[in-house]
């Protein structure tokens, strides 16, 4: 075993500087308006198949973790999120108490081209809408 200390290697700096860089806020807000705030093809904890699950648009999301991952032939980035809303927020869309309703994993390759996306939704949240529930 090397003598090496992971804790203070600059390694630890220059990724710490490139997660920073990425603005991940900017990566799911544009995932989210590219997915018109929707999910197809659900399929609950419970193993309920939904066709659609639409998101509040008014929804908050906050950064959980991000993490790098690296195989001999692959390395990647992945983002994971809170996904949150207000139920008493006005229509000036004023969130002031959000509630965690949901996860959202956004993973990209090592272009920042989006690879593959996680959700974890709580479909009895007041504002979460579903569409074709099919047991």
């Amino acid at each position: 075993m090397t003598g090496i200390e992971l804790k203070t290697h600059q390694v630890w700096q220059d990724l710490a500087e490139i997660l920073e860089s990425l603005n991940p806020d900017a990566l799911v807000t544009e995932h989210l308006k590219l997915c018109e705030y929707k999910v197809g093809g659900y399929w609950d904890e419970n193993g309920d198949f939904y066709e659609e699950i639409i998101l509040p648009s008014s929804l908050y999301v906050e950064l959980v973790s991000s993490s790098l991952g690296i195989t001999d032939r692959e390395r990647w980035i992945q983002f994971k999120f809170f996904l949150k809303a207000d139920t008493n927020a006005s229509e000036k869309k004023v969130i002031t108490h959000p509630q965690k309703f949901g996860e959202l994993i956004l993973i990209y390759d090592e272009n920042l081209e989006f690879i593959d996306e996680k959700w974890q939704i709580d479909i009895d949240f007041p504002l979460v809408v579903t569409k074709g529930e099919q047991q």
